[in-house]
């Protein structure tokens, strides 16, 4: 059995975490606990399935780098800019997982990614619980926006440079549109 090329594998990545960031950024918990339990344990099953895209996504960086290049078309300033965005995204989403893995070892009970994974041991500790939670929340919608903000800067390289930007991590379906 072969693993899939990387790229194929990071565009997989890429556009699954794209619906799951948009989720987390619109939907809280207590949304989805007004509506009842199940709706939770679905909440939860999309966390972990963010947190896994995430975490391979960091280890796949940490072990051969950026996976894309700035491109010829870029000014300096775009390149360094590129460079920078793309380790601040990796680098974010691996700290969300870790504020996360945080808020379930500081939990005054056992907490269950997607109610398979336990997160941690839950030691009780409601203050640091609350200071975690906080840093989780402003980490996760700094994140946002800087997703934004790569989203645009993309965005901008495929019109304003036509340096095809966006074909490069689009589905091959997509290309007639770009």
């Amino acid at each position: 059995m072969r693993l899939p090329a990387r790229r194929t594998m990071l565009k997989t990545i890429h556009w699954s975490m794209v619906p799951l960031a948009l989720w987390f950024t619109l939907v809280q918990p207590r949304d989805v606990a007004a509506i009842g339990p199940w709706a939770v344990e679905l909440h939860s099953i999309l966390g972990l399935v963010f947190v896994s895209g995430a975490l391979i996504w960091w280890a796949d960086y940490l072990r051969r780098g950026l996976a894309s290049r700035p491109g010829p078309k870029l000014p300096p300033w775009a390149r360094r800019v590129h460079a920078i965005l793309h380790r601040v995204m990796i680098w974010g989403l691996f700290g969300v997982a870790l504020t996360g893995l945080g808020l379930g070892l500081t939990a005054s009970r056992q907490l269950w990614a997607g109610g398979i994974v336990p997160i941690g041991v839950p030691l009780g500790l409601p203050q640091a619980n609350d200071v975690i939670g906080l840093i989780h929340t402003i980490e996760f919608y700094l994140l946002a926006a800087i997703i934004a903000f790569h989203a645009g800067f993309h965005i901008w390289r495929h019109v304003a440079l036509r340096d095809n930007a966006l074909r490069i991590m689009a589905p091959r379906a997509l290309y007639k549109y770009l």
